[in-house]
């Protein structure tokens, strides 16, 4: 998906999407070049249709109870490329364009700690920006 040529009438994905009970529906977001996994998202009705809009990604906010532009702090957005829905219509899969970084912690993907065989967690990769300038 380019942005310049965003989806205006969504109607046949809101066709098969299946909203679960709180009216949101999952979304995984996804590096389109690198295919490194950014962040898991909710969506609403709304979100996904300003995302479409838009092309760039708008997301439900559980914990402010609002709809927010991914990256409308730090200016880090992410540009749609493509939608993937799965095989049940339960949760969709953003291929998107990221600036700078996803992550609020300032790394380029917000899976950045590992799990090591102590059982400890590490932080892998290195930090985009720093947070304590950008928040």
């Amino acid at each position: 998906m380019n942005p310049k040529s965003k989806i205006q009438n969504p109607k046949s994905l809101l066709k098969v999407l299946q909203f679960g009970a709180q009216g949101l529906i999952p979304a995984v977001v996804q590096d389109a070049k690198t295919r490194q996994v950014l962040t898991l998202c909710y969506l609403n009705r709304a979100a996904l249709k300003k995302s479409l809009e838009t092309g760039t990604v708008h997301l439900f906010r559980r914990s402010q109870q609002r709809l927010a532009q991914k990256g409308e702090t730090s200016g880090h957005i992410q540009v749609i490329r493509e939608v993937r829905v799965d095989c049940e219509g339960k949760s969709l899969l953003l291929l998107v364009r990221q600036r700078v970084a996803a992550c609020h912690a300032g790394y380029f993907t917000c899976y950045f700690r590992q799990l090591t065989s102590s059982g400890r967690l590490r932080a892998i990769g290195r930090r985009a920006f720093d947070p304590a300038k950008v928040y």
